[in-house]
């Protein structure tokens, strides 16, 4: 009769903590998976600095950001550039395509006077020039920029990495909105985890759809507008990671950090930080 009271006593304890141990596993809104949300600095901190320069990825240093996301694209020489848009009007004092210029002509030309007189001077970064600067400083996720008008684009980045031996490396992630892109840089890289973004058109993503995401890539990053609760669940029941783009406002942030998302891309970095605080 003892002996069968210490076994029950035992299973009434060992039932305990187990439900116990699911449910503290089961909790994904606490304090401590919520300070460790990822600080993306979109185009470094491109809320202060001129987006994609050294300038705002100084910034975003400085402002304690987890990564910076910058914009790949490829000049007319097939060197990888950083940029976001794919014409020189809106960022520069250059017009028309990037791929109509080679590097040398790119890097001649004003790349942060449109943000701030203070700022005249600021060039267009090379890849290579960020990896090496940035590539044991901070993390760095990187956006392949319409890969569809840069055929090889992905094998470029691909080498650059390489060069600055990241090619397998925990501190990069590579996506893109051209999800065939992520599937060939995922092939490439095998060993840099990758991400899709998605835009509106994704406000109604199915188990399936994010299931097949799954099977090659580790995030899937949508923009803010369509995120939710609902949505930061069914990513993470796929396996998969979510750092919703591209906050610009105090409440925005608040908003998805209470959903339990992964990451905050945004041009403010100081406002994911302060979330952490």
């Amino acid at each position: 009769m003892k002996r069968f009271a210490i076994i029950v006593s035992f299973l009434i304890i060992l039932s305990f903590g187990v439900t116990a141990t699911f449910t503290v596993i089961s909790g994904g809104d606490t304090d401590e998976s919520r300070n460790k949300i990822m600080n993306i600095a979109h185009r470094g901190a491109s809320g202060y600095a001129p987006e994609n320069t050294l300038a705002a990825f100084d910034k975003a240093v400085e402002m304690q950001a987890d990564y910076i996301e910058i914009d790949v694209q490829l000049s007319k020489d097939d060197l990888p550039v950083v940029i976001h848009d794919d014409t020189l009007d809106r960022t520069t004092n250059g017009t028309g395509n990037i791929s109509a210029y080679t590097l040398q002509e790119l890097k001649s030309l004003d790349a942060g006077s449109w943000f701030d007189k203070k700022y005249a001077g600021e060039k267009i970064p090379s890849l290579n020039e960020v990896l090496e600067m940035y590539g044991e400083k901070i993390n760095i996720l990187i956006e392949l920029k319409s890969p569809e008008l840069y055929p090889g684009v992905e094998e470029k980045v691909a080498e650059a990495l390489a060069k600055y031996q990241l090619d397998t490396s925990n501190n990069i992630v590579i996506q893109s909105f051209n999800h065939p892109s992520v599937i060939k840089s995922a092939e490439l890289l095998p060993e840099i985890t990758h991400g899709v973004l998605a835009g509106e058109n994704y406000k109604n993503v199915t188990d399936q759809q994010l299931q097949e995401f799954a099977a090659y890539t580790e995030y899937f990053n949508p923009n803010l507008k369509i995120a939710s609760s609902e949505l930061v669940d069914k990513v993470h029941q796929a396996g998969m990671k979510i750092s919703p783009y591209t906050i610009k406002t105090e409440a925005e942030a608040e908003r998805l950090y209470k959903f339990g998302v992964d990451g905050l891309i945004t041009d403010y970095p100081d406002y994911a930080e302060e979330l952490k605080e």
